[in-house]
């Protein structure tokens, strides 16, 4: 009996992920269907033998199973075999026969009915959705043996100010999607050939403007889910995939933020610092006065409660954090020298 390379037959490395084999075999599925090919007994083949690939790379048992036995399966398997390892007979209700499965497979999985079942179905059936290759269409074939599948989600980077973050803000975006073919109706088939508008894909693409609501609060690489705002699903009761914006916050030349709270510089004269007094401070919102307690260091840093950026998850601010930097005279007249002058001899 011939050893069936899977990897080969989909066209994809040993190593390649779950997402990688399922897209491969999405591709070659569309390609060798028997809609597109009526009446081609090597299509069929084909298309026969590409769903046994993926019904065994998509399973991460029996590829755990079948990557175990290798090339030298046939004494492998008689080794293991004989100790009840692969005794076991997988069994499933459904349509397709298990004359679609080669002796190979059946060989080493035991004989089956499968059913073809929409990904994370039950049924232990393989993966085998068409609603996935052809989406929704008049085709009556892949009517009858279509389900839903839904659409997939999209993600869009949105740049906000500081001060956007701070307040919330609603933006107008251009966004670039995907809608059901008009010309297949999602089936990626016309006339028993490839859809000349979608190539077979079932979408095409549509930019459309959508008004989102950015909350107060958002961080630089905070994600905001818009739901049913992606891609279009396809089959029957299928629902759209969701949006997610990937926020970024521009850079603020007048703060740092570190969380929920607000860092920034003031200058103040070295009197004020010496003796104490008012000086004025940016804030998010606008500007506002601090104390400056006597007798401060030069870089002391002062918080001002509250008036940092408003939690995201919860109610309240966090704070503003704000270093006090001492300005000195760059020109002095003759009283002032003098001044400094009394000062430096009293060990000031």
């Amino acid at each position: 009996m011939e050893y069936k390379d899977y990897y080969k037959i989909l066209g994809v490395d040993r190593k390649a992920s779950d997402k990688e084999i399922k897209s491969a075999y999405r591709k070659l599925a569309r390609k060798y269907h028997p809609d597109v090919n009526p009446g081609d007994a090597s299509a069929e083949a084909r298309f026969k033998e590409i769903n046994e690939a993926q019904a065994v790379l998509t399973d991460q048992e029996k590829r755990k199973q079948y990557d175990t036995l290798g090339p030298d399966w046939e004494r492998r398997f008689q080794q293991q075999a004989g100790s009840g390892q692969y005794g076991r007979t997988y069994t499933s209700s459904g349509g397709q026969t298990a004359g679609d499965f080669s002796d190979f497979f059946e060989t080493l999985f035991g004989q089956r009915t499968a059913t073809a079942t929409q990904p994370g179905g039950g049924g232990g059936g393989f993966d085998f959705d068409l609603g996935s290759i052809f989406g929704r269409g008049r085709n009556k074939r892949a009517e009858q043996t279509m389900v839903g599948h839904g659409g997939a989600d999209v993600e869009q980077p949105i740049d906000v100010t500081l001060r956007q973050a701070y307040e919330g803000v609603e933006l107008s975006l251009t966004l670039q999607t995907a809608q059901i073919c008009p010309t297949c109706h999602g089936t990626g088939v016309q006339d028993n050939q490839l859809c000349p508008t979608c190539q077979g894909a079932g979408s095409v693409p549509k930019q459309r403007r959508l008004a989102v609501q950015v909350p107060p609060g958002v961080k630089d690489g905070s994600r905001i889910r818009v739901a049913g705002e992606g891609n279009p699903g396809v089959g029957p009761g299928s629902k759209s995939g969701d949006l997610y914006l990937l926020v970024h916050v521009l850079p603020d030349a007048r703060f740092k933020r570190e969380g929920d709270d607000l860092f920034a510089d003031v200058t103040a004269p070295v009197t004020t610092l010496v003796l104490g007094g008012d000086v004025r401070v940016p804030t998010i919102a606008g500007s506002g006065t601090m104390r400056v307690p006597a007798n401060s260091q030069n870089g002391r840093t002062l918080r001002l409660t509250g008036q940092g950026m408003p939690h995201l998850k919860g109610q309240g601010h966090g704070d503003l954090y704000v270093r006090v930097n001492a300005t000195l005279p760059t020109t002095l007249d003759e009283r002032q020298r003098d001044l400094f002058q009394q000062l430096a001899q009293a060990g000031v």
